[in-house]
């Protein structure tokens, strides 16, 4: 038997003004499609915003439905939207982050399994690594390519 070491590089930030511009100017702009999420039955708002190689942004929030688990993720709302309507540019950046009681949450949020794996396809599309930032009030990870967050994929 072979044992694999899986190595993942996560960078830490702890303040906004540490980001560059565009990695701030995204997150800003998943905290504003965080506050349009319908969280009715959750109250945990997440938004995500995504760069797409010419520059454009595109959000996406978090859509709960009664109807369980008919509802989507902020990540692929926003990635199916930008695939839709820009199907030849690559996704290069997303940025996500949530609210819940009112305020962005201290702590990043993290993609869930599928979106990861919707993450995973957008990059292969795209040919170039997918950039990753997770925002809290308290501190931001940024990984750079989807790999990083998941090393054994599905393909």
């Amino acid at each position: 038997m072979n044992i694999r070491s899986i190595e993942i590089k996560v960078m830490e930030v702890s303040n906004l003004n540490e980001l560059d511009f565009s990695d701030r100017d995204l997150l800003s702009s998943a905290l504003q499609a965080a506050s349009g999420a319908y969280a009715p039955y959750s109250h945990f708002q997440v938004g995500a915003a995504v760069r797409l190689s010419n520059g454009t942004v595109v959000t996406g929030n978090n859509q709960e439905n009664a109807a369980y688990p008919s509802g989507l993720c902020a990540e692929r709302t926003a990635l199916f939207f930008a695939q839709s309507q820009y199907p030849n540019l690559a996704v290069v950046a997303i940025a996500i982050t949530a609210i819940s009681n009112g305020a962005q949450t201290s702590d990043p949020v993290y993609p869930c399994g599928a979106c990861r794996q919707v993450m995973l396809e957008a990059q292969k599309r795209g040919g170039e690594p997918l950039r990753i930032v997770m925002g809290g009030s308290q501190k931001i990870y940024i990984v750079k390519r989807i790999e990083d967050l998941l090393p054994l994929a599905f393909v």
